[in-house]
């Protein structure tokens, strides 16, 4: 009788142990949010911070900053301010420093046409078939002798892919441009509008979009000040200095 009762009681210490070990671990409330995120609604997130307001965060993702509960049962899009002796645009606030750590992370994969008295630069999301986007840079000679230092970032309009999962024609020509033994040549080729040879290579084209995307870029041409600033559409060169002087 004894004998039974000791193994009876070793096989309930065993059968817990393994329920207890099998038992998965609890989720954090990132993991979930990132789960719902990419579940539910296809966005691939890169960052999450808290937010100003207690229960809400901030969502960093492939298209934009979204706010969400901790436990991801509610979403916002859309922006956030601060109302105390003035009105504080907090969305704006995240979004400028994540520019600024975009812009410095490829520092080394712009296309840069700089300014011989350089005293102001900007960069650029541009595509090659946007017209804004052509007449900026037909204009580049008077950028630089207004000592304005012109960077590009790729921003391909059409996207990385099309419905089919294939490479865009955009994606395809810019990535040959950038990935050009002479990629300021192949880009003044391109803006006039040649054909050019068709190339691949490990450029960061795709992670530029993404970065644009990120970022808040809805169009080109978008310009970005070295203060993380994003101003919309094209500026002449008369009107981007004086712009740049207003806030220096």
């Amino acid at each position: 009788m004894y004998k039974k009762f000791i193994v009876s009681l070793l096989t309930l210490i065993v059968l817990f142990s393994v329920n207890t070990l099998a038992e998965p671990a609890a989720i954090d409330s990132n993991s979930l949010l990132k789960s719902k995120f990419s579940a539910m609604l296809g966005l691939n997130i890169s960052a999450i911070k808290k937010s100003p307001i207690k229960g809400l965060v901030e969502v960093f993702t492939d298209q934009g900053l979204f706010y969400a509960s901790e436990d991801g049962n509610y979403l916002l899009h859309g922006k956030l301010f601060a109302i105390t002796d003035k009105i504080v645009d907090l969305t704006e606030d995240s979004l400028t420093k994540l520019r600024i750590d975009g812009m410095q992370k490829f520092d080394n994969d712009m296309i840069v046409f700089p300014a011989k008295n350089e005293k102001h630069v900007i960069t650029v999301f541009t595509d090659i078939t946007c017209g804004y986007c052509r007449k900026l840079h037909n204009q580049m000679d008077e950028y630089n002798d207004k000592g304005i230092t012109v960077r590009y970032l790729a921003y391909p309009r059409q996207g990385l892919k099309n419905a089919l999962g294939e490479p865009t024609t955009t994606f395809k020509n810019m990535r040959s441009v950038w990935c050009s033994d002479d990629p300021k040549k192949a880009l003044d080729s391109a803006f006039s509008g040649n054909t050019v040879a068709y190339r691949i290579c490990d450029q960061k084209v795709a992670e530029e979009f993404n970065f644009g995307r990120q970022s808040g870029v809805n169009g080109t041409p978008a310009i970005m000040l070295e203060n993380g600033m994003m101003i919309p559409g094209y500026r002449g060169p008369a009107d981007m200095l004086k712009l740049l002087e207003s806030i220096n």
